[in-house]
């Protein structure tokens, strides 16, 4: 079984973020880090199911909560698209300053757009996988479309984001109508998983396709049937994480 390391770093905002490194129990194969979905955090079922299934396969992980979420400081409201992308590329230094370079970056929905746009800083990144990733991270304002006219007339409104009251910034809406990763993907140079539900209700399936044609080889595209799109599901996550060490294996390694 592997073990789970409490730590912390700086932020792109100077505010420190909280996460944890499942840390192999045996030989470490490689080590990753983890993005989340946009509220999600990192003691999610889908971050904490992946990222300990990777590590009891020999794949040491980092997953942190975002600005303002779970045990990080900060306003979550204060963040942004970028800011998490910021913030995942800050993840994989502090991993790195620790002697644990990473050649793996896993995200999950939101975590999976923001992963593909922050491996282009991340040379010593190996492979990409994303796990029901929107194409576009505008895709988010579906889930507050009512609200958008609000938000950018008034500055800032609160909304319902998976059962949860949050407050939506201007700059947040703005940023992710300006964020384009279409030369992010297309331009990522390294091998790219792409997992996704043809069932997935939150972030539909023709977003895994518009990713894998817009990606060049070497791309692979594997689909979670039976899945839904937090992987809460009995063994969902875990069938990611087995799926994910067994093709990014051979990217591991000198």
């Amino acid at each position: 079984m592997s073990k789970s390391v409490k730590i912390s770093f700086e932020g792109s905002t100077g505010d420190l973020l909280a996460g944890i490194v499942d840390v192999p129990e045996g030989p470490v194969r490689g080590w990753g880090v983890f993005s989340h979905g946009l509220t999600l955090g990192k003691d999610s079922p889908s971050a904490s199911r992946i990222c300990k299934g990777l590590a009891d396969l020999g794949v040491g992980m980092l997953r942190f909560d975002n600005l303002g979420l779970g045990d990080s400081a900060g306003e979550w409201s204060a963040g942004s698209f970028s800011v998490k992308v910021a913030d995942t590329i800050r993840a994989a230094e502090f991993m790195r300053a620790d002697g644990k370079e990473i050649s793996l970056l896993v995200g999950h929905s939101f975590g999976g757009a923001a992963v593909l746009a922050a491996a282009l800083s991340l040379p010593e990144v190996r492979a990409v996988a994303t796990v029901g990733a929107p194409y576009e991270p505008r895709h988010v304002e579906h889930m507050f479309d009512a609200e958008v006219s609000t938000i950018l007339s008034e500055g800032s409104a609160e909304v319902n984001l998976g059962g949860r009251r949050m407050e939506v910034r201007r700059h947040f809406v703005e940023d992710v109508e300006q964020a384009d990763l279409r030369d992010c993907i297309r331009t990522l140079h390294r091998p790219l998983l792409v997992l996704h539900s043809p069932t997935d209700n939150t972030v539909g399936i023709d977003n895994a396709s518009e990713i894998f044609q817009t990606a060049r080889h070497p791309r692979s595209f594997i689909s979670l049937e039976g899945s839904d799109h937090l992987l809460t599901g009995k063994g969902q996550a875990a069938r990611v994480a087995g799926i994910i060490s067994a093709w990014a294996g051979q990217y591991f390694g000198d």
